[in-house]
């Protein structure tokens, strides 16, 4: 199996949780290990946190996903390295927000998961 095709699975998944918001379904996606840095400052661990995260967000009617300019590379056998834009539709509830997302994916338990997960700010910093 190719990187990309590991990465597209993932992420239409993530798309389709991140429609519904279900935080478990999310979840689902990351390692029991996993550091996740989302849209705010805090730095969350494991499943339970990035359910936590996403438990925490507001409750947008029909928010969506987009992801373009996706990269992603083999760093080991079982051991992907991907970078994105992502792109938030959050609908009439909030203003689109565009962030980079870098994702390191690790096979575990015969599986791929999200084991680190970070996004950023799209406007430079300095």
């Amino acid at each position: 199996m190719q990187a990309d095709d590991i990465v597209s699975a993932i992420m239409a998944k993530w798309s389709v949780g991140f429609g519904k918001l279900d935080a478990a379904d999310i979840a689902a996606l990351y390692s029991r290990n996993a550091f996740f840095f989302g849209s705010n400052p805090r730095l969350y661990r494991g499943r339970e946190g990035v359910a936590a995260y996403f438990n925490g967000l507001p409750r947008w009617h029909s928010p969506s996903v987009t992801f373009s300019e996706v990269i992603s590379a083999w760093v080991a056998s079982d051991v992907i390295n991907m970078a994105a834009i992502a792109s938030f539709d959050l609908g009439e509830e909030g203003p689109p927000l565009s962030v980079k997302i870098t994702w390191v994916i690790i096979r575990e338990d015969a599986d791929w998961k999200i084991v680190n997960h970070h996004v950023s700010s799209r406007v430079p910093m300095i």
